[in-house]
């Protein structure tokens, strides 16, 4: 049973993209490793901007700068 988890900014991602993001990770799974789509498993967490880091700045911080 593969199980994928995706992390993502939350930042306001619809359902219908988060659909789009489970179905493609799932059919990438199908074509190139040949697993079953019925049990493969694809979890999205959100993660606040204040909660994510890069290069030593968080994202909340990164992103006022632009």
């Amino acid at each position: 049973m593969p199980y994928v988890n995706i992390k993502i900014t939350r930042e306001g991602a619809t359902a219908e993209q988060k659909e789009a993001l489970i179905a493609g990770a799932t059919q990438l799974l199908v074509d190139v490793l040949g697993k079953n789509p019925a049990t493969t498993v694809v979890v999205i967490d959100e993660v606040d901007t204040d909660n994510w880091g890069i290069g030593g700045k968080t994202v909340t911080e990164l992103r006022a700068k632009k």
